[in-house]
C-alpha cells in the first residue's frame, strides 16, 4: 500500500487536497468501469468462457497475473514512470473483469445489482468518514491489515476444507476488515494530497497508488457482501 508522504517547501507544492481526491476516486471509477465492461464482455463470448473456466490453468495463471501487477505497482510506483503505472492499474483493472465474470454464473443478476448498491452506499459513507473524521485512523492501519492476512490465511485453509462455517464468518469478518480500511485509506490519501506534491509527474503516480487502494476496498467489499446476500443459480 502506499503510504509515502512527501515533505516538500511549500513554493515548490502543486497539489492541494482538493485538487488530488477528485483525479484518485475519477481513476477508481475508471478502474471499475473497465472491470464492468471487461466482465460483460468475457460473459458475451463462450470461447472466452471455455477458455478461462474450463481450465483451471489458465483461471489460476490470471489470477496470479493480477496478483504479481497488484504487487508490482505498488513496489516499483517511484521508479516507473505515470503513463506506466497508469497502465499497469488499467490492465489489471481489466483482467479482474475477465475473472469477475465468475460471479455472473453464479449469482443471480438482481442480487450482485443490488449488492452492488449496497456496497457503493456503504463504501461511499465510509469514505466520508474517513475524509471528514477529526479522529486519527493510523492506528487502525495495522489492525485491519491483520485482519486481512487472517482472512487470507483462513480461506487458504478453507479451499481444502470446504467448511460453510468458516466461509460465512470469512464473509462477516471481511465486510468489517473493508469498511475499516476504507477509512483509513481514505484518511491516509487525504493526508498525502494535502502534504503537496513537488511535481506534476508524483502527483498522477500518487493519483493511480490511491485509486488502486480504494478500488481493492471496493471490490473486496463488494465480494464479502455477495457471499453474504448474494443469491445463487
Amino acid at each position: 500500500m502506499f503510504n509515502q508522504r512527501q515533505t516538500i517547501p511549500s513554493a515548490t507544492v502543486i497539489s492541494s487536497t482538493s485538487s488530488f481526491l477528485p483525479k484518485v476516486y475519477g481513476w477508481m471509477t475508471a478502474g471499475l468501469a473497465l472491470t464492468a465492461l471487461a466482465a460483460m464482455m468475457t460473459l458475451s463470448s463462450q470461447g472466452m468462457l471455455n477458455l478461462i473456466f474450463g481450465n483451471k490453468l489458465v483461471f489460476y495463471a490470471l489470477i496470479f497475473g493480477e496478483l504479481g501487477l497488484v504487487i508490482a505497482l505498488s513496489a516499483a510506483i517511484n521508479k516507473i514512470s505515470s503513463a506506466t503505472a497508469t497502465l499497469m492499474f488499467l490492465v489489471y483493472s481489466a483482467l479482474n473483469g475477465v475473472t469477475f465474470a465468475s460471479i455472473f454464473l453464479i449469482y443471480t443478476s438482481s442480487s450482485i445489482a443490488s449488492t452492488f448498491f449496497v456496497a457503493a452506499g456503504t463504501f461511499g459513507s465510509v469514505s466520508i468518514y474517513g475524509y471528514v473524521t477529526k479522529r486519527d485512523l493510523t492506528g487502525w492501519g495495522s489492525f485491519f491489515f491483520m485482519g486481512l492476512v487472517g482472512i487470507i490465511i483462513a480461506s487458504v485453509v478453507n479451499i481444502f476444507m470446504q467448511s460453510e462455517m468458516i466461509s460465512w464468518v470469512i464473509s462477516y469478518v471481511g465486510v468489517f476488515v473493508f469498511v475499516g480500511l476504507t477509512a483509513y485509506d481514505t484518511q491516509k490519501i487525504k493526508q498525502i494530497g494535502a502534504a503537496g506534491f513537488g511535481d506534476a509527474e508524483s502527483q498522477k503516480k500518487a493519483a493511480i497508488i490511491g485509486a488502486l487502494r480504494l478500488y481493492l476496498d471496493f471490490i473486496n467489499l463488494f465480494l464479502m457482501l455477495l457471499r453474504i446476500m448474494g443469491n445463487r443459480r
